[in-house]
């Protein structure tokens, strides 16, 4: 490899960082906290009445999103269950699955809500949702969003008033499910484990102390 000789007038010459340059663009540069956030880009698909911003179930997204993509969006619902709600959308509407939320009208997106809400009255089976069965009306129920917060909630506070093992572990914050807790979910003033042969020798150490002070 042949070596790269450099002048002295190149090694004097001193190094400028991404600070400086920011310091000697000065404060016309830098960007305004209040500056507007920068438009989505637009797709191509956008009609006469596309909407930037649009609310589902008390969830706003950018139009831009596609149909299929839409729910996933929502707090409660995954991937799965997004799957099955999309086919449910699209057998009981008129627009394709890569149609974009913004193009929907009102009456569309109503009916969309309508099936999040109740998707066991368009054929999603049970074992899809969130709560199969609720425990206070018996019956399968899907929560999103604040209702799904609520309910939790509203569960956690339950075992903590019946006073169940699972209820007792949410008090303490510790794992509620079987885990184990030496090395991870430790909580409190624990630092770290102490091997067998640290205890061994910090209990023998007094011990012969206590002995040499004995012979005295």
């Amino acid at each position: 490899m042949e070596k790269i000789e450099t002048t002295k007038d190149e090694k004097s010459k001193p190094k400028f960082n991404q600070k400086q340059a920011a310091a000697a663009a000065g404060p016309a540069a830098k960007s305004a906290p209040n500056a507007p956030k920068p438009i989505a880009k637009k797709t191509g698909k956008e009609k006469e009445n596309f909407r930037g911003i649009i609310r589902i179930v008390g969830k706003d997204m950018p139009g831009q999103v596609q149909v299929k993509h839409a729910l996933r969006h929502i707090p409660g619902i995954g991937h799965t269950l997004s799957a099955s709600l999309t086919r449910a959308v699209l057998a009981k509407s008129d627009f394709a699955g890569d149609e974009i939320v913004g193009n929907l009208t009102d009456e569309q997106l109503k009916s969309f809500e309508d099936i999040i809400k109740n998707p066991t009255n368009y054929g999603v089976p049970t074992f899809l949702l969130n709560r199969p069965i609720d425990p206070e009306s018996g019956k399968p129920m899907h929560r999103v969003m604040s209702d799904l917060r609520f309910s939790v909630k509203q569960d956690i506070e339950k075992h903590v008033d019946m006073r169940s093992y699972r209820g007792w572990r949410h008090q303490m914050g510790q794992k509620t499910r079987g885990q184990r807790t030496r090395s991870t979910g430790r909580s409190g003033m624990t630092v770290g484990v102490m091997k067998k042969s640290l205890k061994k020798g910090a209990t023998a150490a007094p011990a012969a102390g206590d002995k040499k002070a004995e012979k005295k």
